[in-house]
């Protein structure tokens, strides 16, 4: 696979800019109409108490995103929650840390100014130290619709690895670890294996199922997995399993 890193030097700014939006790909219109999950996929029942992991420690949008005064659209829910979609930004890897308010910012400006969004189109972004931010409004325990997945954002939540990780890219260990950790707390609200398959319904003909769709993916898929595109990269799809393993381990499951 070409090394997207590389590309990126020798591309124009608006271009790169377009790359990285690849990764959230716009609203969804409406609900999608519920579908039955087949018992032996991931069945959405009331949560086990066991398979309830503790919330990890997110830091508000407030803290990236300063108060402008600018009238938001009201945050839209489809519950449950029952599967978690990786995602990269596709923005450059070796950031000090401490820069990654801005680094979220220019991300935020790219779609909800660029593309006249609403808001940030994922609901959780990731650092590579490990550091979880809160994404698109509505509140970091609810099921808040994103725009991270055409087709699937409804039942779903929208977590971003900050960087480009295309193969051969190095996925820090802090960064997997806190991706596991926030599958963990977000699936076992709703009682869901993340090793599990569930189905999804797509709502837009646009992703890679027509609408109305009933597809089984898994509770912890790549963005690619519904969408035509590279995200979340081939490293950090190679890591997804290692992901879901770590998320069951943290919900109590054997």
């Amino acid at each position: 696979m070409r090394d997207l890193r590389v590309a990126r030097r020798r591309m124009p700014g608006a271009l790169v800019t377009g790359l990285l939006l690849l990764c959230a790909t716009a609203v969804d219109p409406a609900p999608p109409h519920r579908s039955e999950t087949p018992a032996a996929e991931a069945p959405v029942r009331r949560a086990s108490s066991a398979h309830r992991a503790p919330p990890p420690s997110v830091v508000p949008r407030e803290k990236w995103l300063p108060d402008t005064g600018q009238r938001r659209v009201r945050a839209r829910y489809a519950p449950p929650v029952e599967a978690a979609f990786v995602h990269h930004t596709n923005s450059p890897n070796g950031y000090d840390c401490a820069d990654v308010p801005r680094i979220i910012r220019k991300v935020y400006a790219a779609q909800a100014g660029g593309r006249h969004w609403d808001d940030i189109g994922y609901n959780f972004l990731v650092d590579r130290c490990g550091t979880i931010y809160e994404g698109r409004a509505g509140g970091t325990g609810r099921p808040v619709v994103g725009a991270h997945a055409q087709g699937f954002n409804h039942h779903t939540v929208g977590i971003a690895a900050i960087g480009v990780f295309t193969e051969g890219a190095d996925v820090p260990k802090p960064m997997r670890d806190a991706i596991a950790a926030l599958v963990a707390w977000k699936l076992g609200m709703a009682d869901v294996d993340p090793r599990s398959t569930v189905r999804l319904v797509s709502s837009n003909s646009r992703s890679k199922y027509p609408k109305g769709t009933s597809v089984r993916l898994n509770a912890v898929p790549g963005h690619s997995d519904g969408y035509s595109t590279q995200c979340p990269g081939a490293a950090l799809a190679a890591e997804l399993p290692a992901i879901r393993n770590a998320a069951a381990r943290l919900q109590g499951r054997r």
